[in-house]
C-alpha cells in the first residue's frame, strides 16, 4: 500500500500551494486596490500631472516699467538690443564643456574666449566677477551689444552654435536726461538666484528663472511694481519632444512706471556743483596740515520742505548704472568695489555718517531752552571755557561778551554751547548722575528723529548714532574686556585710555557733555537727517518721512497709486521758539557766518529769504568735514564734503548756485523767472498715454556759462575765502584749535571724554570714512600725543557679533584714528 494521496501530493506540497495561492490572492489584491487609487481616488490628479509632462512652456520676460522724474521724464527705461546668450545647461553636455562653442562665438563678437567663459561661469565665493550669480538653468547673456551680422552670423550657422541664441531683446537703459546721473538713487539689476526663486514662490510676487530684478536704490525698493509679470505660453509635445498643439497662454503683463519726485533738471544741477566743489576745494591749501584738501566724496540733498519729497540727491563718487546692464565687466567691477574707488556704490546721502559739527547747534538751542535756558537769555561768549585744568578754546579765541541764543547761532559761538551743556551735565548729577537724569540734550535729539533711520524709500539707509547713556553702556560693556585686558594706570597714552575706559568707559564725563553740545565727540548724522530736520524747521516743525517715490502709475495710465506725504511727528518745539531759530537763522545768512556767500553778494534776501547753519566737523588723521545746511520756504538744501574744508568755504558756493538755479537768480541778485528749475515744487503727475506712451518734457544739458566759473571761485577762496568764512571755520588758526607741538587738534583744547575714532564698515562691508566708534582719552590728558593714532590696540570686537554702522561697537584693529570737532 502507498500513503500517496489519490491527488498525487503530499500534505506538505498542498501547504505549500495554499501559502502561493494566498501570496497570489494578496499580490493581486494589493495590485487591484492600488489600481482603484491611481485611477478612480486620484485619477484626476494624475492625469493633470501625466498632462502636464507633455507641455513644455516658453517664457516670455516682461517689460520693466520706467523710472520717472516728477515732469515724465525716464530716468530709467529699456531698448531693445540684440542679446546673445549661451544655454549652460546645453553646454555642459558637451564632452569639453562647450569651450570649442565659446571659443568660436568670442571670435564671431571679437572677444577673447576667456572673456566670454568667464562670463557663463557660475560665482560662488572664490569666483571673482566677471561671472553668473543667476539661475544656472537662465539663458546667459554673453553680450547685450551684438551687431545685426553677427547675431545673424550666429543664427545662419546654428550648428555651429549649438545652445547659443541670438535675439532682439528689451534691456535695461539709463540715460541720465540731461547729464543727470542718478545712479545712488536709482540703483541697478542683476539676474534673480535660485535661493530667491524658492524664498519668493508662495509670495503675491513670485520669480521667474528669466528675471532681473532690482539690487540697490529704487530699482530694488520698488522691484515688484516695476518687474510686471512674465507671459508664460503652453506647447503640448509627444515623447520625442515634437510640438503637436499649443495649451492655454498667460500673457505678459508690464511692469508699472514709477513717478519719483526727482527733478531731472535739478538733480544734474545738484551733481555738479557738488563735483565742482570737491574739485575746487582741491585747489586749496588747509592750514592745518598745509597740504591741499582731498575732498574725497560728499553729498548733497534738495527736499521740498513741506513734504519730504526729494528733489535731488547726489553723492560722490558715483557712477554709471549702464554698467551693469547685460553682466558687469571685472574692470569694472573692480573699479566700483577694489580700495582705491572709494566705493561709489555707497549713496553717501543716506550711507555717509559723520559727526554734524555746528549744524547741530540748532538741537542744542531747542535742547537748552527746554532744559529753562531763556532763548533771549544772556550767556558769555568768551575766548574759552574751562572744566578744571582743561581749556576749551572758542575760535581765534575771539569773544562777543554776552549774547542770546540766537546771537550765539548766528556767530557759531562755541563757549555759548559748552557751558550750557556743562550746566546740564552737573544738573544731572555730573560722573554720578542721578537717579533719572533730565539729559534734555540727548533726549531732544531722539525728538528730532536721530539715532534712528528717518525711513526714506530707499534701502540701506543707517542710523546714525546719539551717544546717549545706553549707547556708553552698551559701547563700554562690549569693550571693557580689550581694555581691562591691556589698559596700565601710568603706562603710554594708549594703555592709560584703556585703564580709565576699563574703569569708567561707561559713564557720562563733562567733556563728552561739552564736545556734544557743539556736534562732535560720537554724534553722528547723515545728510538725510540734517535735510528733514532743517525741512522741519521751515515747515514750522513738523518731521516728514522722506519720500522718492510719488505715485505708482499702471502702463496704461488709468491706475495711480499715490504715494502721500507722511508725517512722523513735531519738533520738540513751540511755535515761538521755532520763530527765535528761524530769525537767528536768518541772520546767519545776512550777518553771521554765511553772509559772505550770500547777501554780501547780491543774493537777494528781501524776494526770496533764505536760512542757514554753517558746521565743519574736524576729523583726527584726516582733514575736516564741510556742512552746509540751509532752507527757504520751498526746500531745505544740506550739502557735506568729506575732507573738503569749511561749511560756507567749501560748500557754501556750491549750495548758492543750487539756489541760484531753483529761483533763477543771477549773480548780481536779479531775479529771471524764466531760468528758473523750480521755483515752487511740482504738485501734479506726468500723464501717461493709453498705450504706455509719455509726453516728457525735453531737457537741455546744466550750462554753468555765464556764471561763476570754478576759476573765479578759486579766486574768491584766495582772496580770503578761508580766512573770513565765520565761526564755522575752526582750525584757521593753529592756535584756537588746542594743537600741540606735534600738530595733533583737540576738540577746544582738550578732550574730557571721548573724542577719538575708528572707522566702521558701512551695511555692505566697505568702510566708509565716516562712522566712527569713538575712545574716550584720559581725563586731564590732551589726547593729541603722538601715542593717539595707536588706540586702535584697545578696540575689540564682541564675541561673534558683525559689526553695525548703527551699533557702539569698535573697530577692528587697523583702521585709522580719526577725531571730531566743529
Amino acid at each position: 500500500m502507498t500513503n500517496i494521496p489519490a491527488t498525487g501530493r503530499t500534505p506538505r506540497v498542498q501547504i505549500r500551494l495554499v501559502v502561493i495561492q494566498i501570496l497570489v490572492l494578496s499580490l493581486l489584491f494589493t495590485l487591484g486596490g492600488r489600481l482603484w487609487y491611481l485611477q478612480i481616488r486620484n485619477g484626476q490628479q494624475y492625469a493633470k500631472e501625466a498632462s502636464g509632462n507633455h507641455v513644455q512652456q516658453v517664457v516670455q520676460p516682461a517689460v520693466r516699467g520706467s523710472i520717472l522724474d516728477a515732469r515724465g521724464i525716464p530716468l530709467a527705461d529699456n531698448e531693445t538690443r540684440l542679446v546673445v546668450s549661451a544655454s549652460r545647461t546645453k553646454l555642459m553636455k558637451m564632452d569639453d564643456g562647450g569651450q570649442a562653442v565659446l571659443t568660436k562665438l568670442a571670435a564671431v563678437l571679437g572677444m577673447k574666449p576667456k572673456e566670454v567663459m568667464d562670463r557663463v561661469r557660475l560665482c560662488d565665493a572664490h569666483t571673482k566677477q566677471p561671472c553668473w550669480n543667476g539661475s544656472p538653468y537662465q539663458p546667459i547673456p554673453v553680450t547685450d551689444e551684438a551687431t545685426p551680422k553677427q547675431a545673424l552670423q550666429i543664427r545662419e550657422r546654428s550648428e555651429d552654435f549649438p545652445g547659443i541664441t541670438a535675439e532682439p531683446t528689451a534691456v535695461r537703459r539709463y540715460p541720465a536726461p540731461g547729464d543727470a546721473n542718478t545712479a545712488q538713487v536709482l540703483g541697478y539689476l542683476s539676474p534673480v538666484t535660485d535661493e530667491e526663486i524658492k524664498k519668493a514662490e508662495h509670495t503675491d510676487s513670485p520669480y521667474l528663472r528669466s528675471d532681473m530684478v532690482g539690487r540697490s536704490g529704487l530699482e530694488r525698493q520698488y522691484d515688484a511694481q516695476l518687474r510686471g509679470k512674465a507671459g508664460v505660453t503652453r506647447y503640448e509635445v509627444d515623447n520625442l519632444g515634437r510640438v503637436i498643439g499649443q495649451a492655454n497662454s498667460d500673457k505678459a503683463e508690464p511692469g508699472a512706471n514709477v513717478v519719483t519726485s526727482i527733478d531731472a533738471r535739478v538733480q544734474r544741477v545738484a551733481e555738479y556743483e557738488l563735483n565742482d566743489a570737491m574739485k575746487v576745494a582741491r585747489t586749496q591749501i588747509d592750514p592745518v596740515t598745509h597740504q591741499k584738501y582731498k575732498a574725497d566724496s560728499g553729498a548733497v540733498v534738495v527736499m521740498e520742505a513741506k513734504t519730504g519729497r526729494v528733489v535731488a540727491m547726489a553723492s560722490n563718487p558715483s557712477y554709471d548704472p549702464n554698467a551693469w546692464v547685460g553682466g558687469i565687466s571685472g574692470k569694472d567691477y573692480a573699479k566700483l568695489t577694489g580700495k582705491d574707488s572709494n566705493y561709489p556704490l555707497l549713496n553717501r546721502a543716506i550711507q555717509g555718517q559723520s559727526a554734524p559739527g555746528s549744524t547741530f547747534k540748532v538741537i542744542s538751542t531747542t535742547a537748552a531752552v527746554n532744559g529753562g535756558h531763556p532763548f533771549d537769555g544772556h550767556y558769555p561768549c568768551t575766548s574759552s571755557f574751562n572744566i578744571g585744568s582743561q581749556v576749551f578754546k572758542n575760535y581765534e579765541s575771539e569773544s562777543f561778551g554776552p549774547i542770546s541764543l540766537g546771537r550765539a547761532l548766528e556767530v557759531s559761538c562755541d563757549t555759548v554751547f559748552y557751558g550750557i551743556g556743562y550746566d546740564e551735565w552737573k544738573k544731572d548729577g555730573g560722573i554720578h548722575p542721578k537717579k533719572n537724569p533730565s539729559d534734555w540734550f540727548y533726549k531732544t535729539a531722539h525728538q528730532f528723529g536721530l539715532g534712528k533711520e528717518t525711513g526714506i524709500d530707499l534701502p540701506n539707509e543707517v542710523t546714525g548714532r546719539v551717544p546717549d547713556r545706553q549707547w556708553k553702556q552698551d559701547y563700554w560693556e562690549a569693550n571693557k574686556a580689550s581694555w581691562c585686558k591691556t589698559g596700565k594706570k601710568h603706562g603710554d597714552y594708549v594703555q592709560r585710555i584703556a585703564y580709565e575706559n576699563c574703569l569708567e568707559g561707561n559713564r557720562m564725563r563733562a567733556g563728552d557733555s561739552v564736545n556734544y553740545a557743539i556736534g562732535q565727540g560720537d554724534t553722528l548724522l547723515t545728510p538725510i537727517q540734517e535735510a528733514r530736520i532743517y525741512a522741519a524747521i521751515s515747515n514750522g516743525g513738523t518731521l516728514y518721512q522722506p519720500t522718492i517715490g510719488k505715485a505708482i502709475v499702471s502702463p496704461d495710465g488709468k491706475h495711480i497709486q499715490e504715494i502721500k506725504p507722511h508725517a512722523q511727528g513735531k519738533l520738540p518745539m513751540n511755535a515761538k521758539l521755532n520763530k527765535e531759530i528761524d530769525g537767528a537763522l536768518k541772520g546767519v545768512v545776512e550777518r553771521g557766518t554765511a553772509a559772505w556767500r550770500f547777501t554780501q553778494t547780491g543774493w537777494p534776501q528781501n524776494k526770496i529769504p533764505l536760512r542757514a547753519k554753517t558746521g565743519t566737523a574736524e576729523v583726527y588723521g584726516k582733514q575736516t568735514t564741510s556742512w552746509f545746511a540751509t532752507y527757504s520756504k520751498d526746500y531745505s538744501v544740506v550739502m557735506t564734503i568729506s575732507q573738503g574744508g569749511t561749511g560756507s568755504g567749501a560748500s557754501g558756493p556750491a549750495v548758492r548756485k543750487i539756489y541760484d538755479a531753483l529761483y533763477g537768480v543771477s549773480q548780481d541778485g536779479k531775479i529771471d523767472p524764466k531760468k528758473a528749475l523750480l521755483p515752487h515744487p511740482e504738485k501734479s503727475l506726468p500723464k501717461v498715454s493709453s498705450d504706455g506712451s509719455i509726453d516728457a518734457p525735453e531737457i537741455k544739458p546744466y550750462d554753468p556759462q555765464g556764471d561763476e566759473s570754478a576759476a573765479q571761485r578759486q579766486a574768491d577762496q584766495d582772496q580770503g575765502g578761508q580766512q573770513n568764512t565765520g565761526q564755522d571755520q575752526n582750525q584757521a588758526d593753529p592756535n584756537a584749535t588746542g594743537q600741540d607741538q606735534g600738530g595733533q587738534q583737540t576738540a577746544g583744547g582738550a578732550t574730557g571724554g571721548q573724542n577719538t575714532a575708528f572707522e566702521q564698515p558701512a551695511d555692505d562691508g566697505t568702510t566708509d570714512g565716516v562712522q566712527p566708534a569713538v575712545y574716550a582719552a584720559p581725563a586731564g590728558d590732551s589726547g593729541g600725543g603722538a601715542g593717539a593714532v595707536d588706540a586702535r590696540s584697545a578696540a575689540a570686537w564682541p564675541s561673534g557679533e558683525r559689526q553695525d554702522p548703527g551699533r557702539p561697537y569698535a573697530a577692528p584693529p587697523g583702521e585709522p584714528v580719526i577725531w571730531r570737532r566743529i
